[in-house]
This record gives structure tokens, sequence and C-alpha cells, in this order.
């Protein structure tokens, strides 16, 4: 009788995983946590949602090239408590990435972002089939 090899198992459940998610490009930045996002089709346009609360619009970094889109947000956060002679500080940075494929090319001088209450909204028009033919006179 002979034993499966249970690497190959959970390789086989992360390829099934990976070609079900597949439109969807996450590549976490090292030390970031993931950042959820909501991708709408919109017939002329795709909408992304985000929700960052807490973070200022300043924080927030966003980039399109090649069908992909890029969101990083990042911010530092201090607190301080003293009592008698003892004095803490403590800080941290918080950060969180997405990298996200988009299923058609976009017109990526036109793409567009408000930041209100938390929620980030990117609106990114699809490119139109640009005609690039033109006339032939005939002699």
């Amino acid at each position: 009788m002979s034993r499966r090899n249970p690497f190959e198992e959970i390789e086989q459940m992360f390829e099934r995983m990976n070609q079900q998610l597949g439109q969807f490009n996450d590549m976490p930045v090292p030390g970031t946590q993931q950042l959820s996002v909501d991708l709408a089709d919109r017939d002329d346009a795709f909408e992304v949602t985000a929700d960052l609360p807490g973070y200022d619009r300043e924080d927030i970094d966003l980039s399109v090239a090649d069908r992909t889109l890029r969101i990083t947000a990042e911010r530092d956060e201090s607190t301080e408590a003293g009592e008698g002679n003892y004095l803490r500080r403590e800080r941290r940075r918080r950060s969180v990435s997405r990298t996200l494929s988009l299923p058609e090319d976009v017109e990526e001088e036109e793409a567009s972002a408000g930041y209100t209450n938390g929620v980030l909204t990117v609106t990114l028009p699809k490119a139109t089939g640009h005609d690039d033919s033109r006339s032939i006179d005939i002699d």
C-alpha cells in the first residue's frame, strides 16, 4: 500500500485556490498586512473600494500601471504614559498594502480617487479601443 505525500496534497490545494482566485494578484509587501478590497465592474469603469480607517490622506499611496493597481498605506502610532518617575513611550508603524490585477486595460491617465470617512474609492475608466486606422485614397 502506497502512502500519498501530504506535501503534494497541500501543493495541489494551493494550486486549486490560485486558479479560483486567478484574477487577483496578491503580492503583499513584507511586514505589511493584507488590505481587503472590493472590485466592481461599472460598465465603462472599474471601481475599487478599500476601508482604511485611521489613515490620513497623505498616508496613502496609489499607482496604476500595466493593468495593476497598487495601494499602500502607512502610519506611525505612539502612546505615552507616565506614573511617578516612570515614563513609558510605545511606538509602532502600521502598514497595509494590496496589489490588484485588473481584468482589462484601463485609461491610466484618467484614473481618480477619493477618500472620505476612512473609505478609499478608486475609479479606473476602461480603455476604449483606439482605432489607429485611417482612410487611404485610391488614385
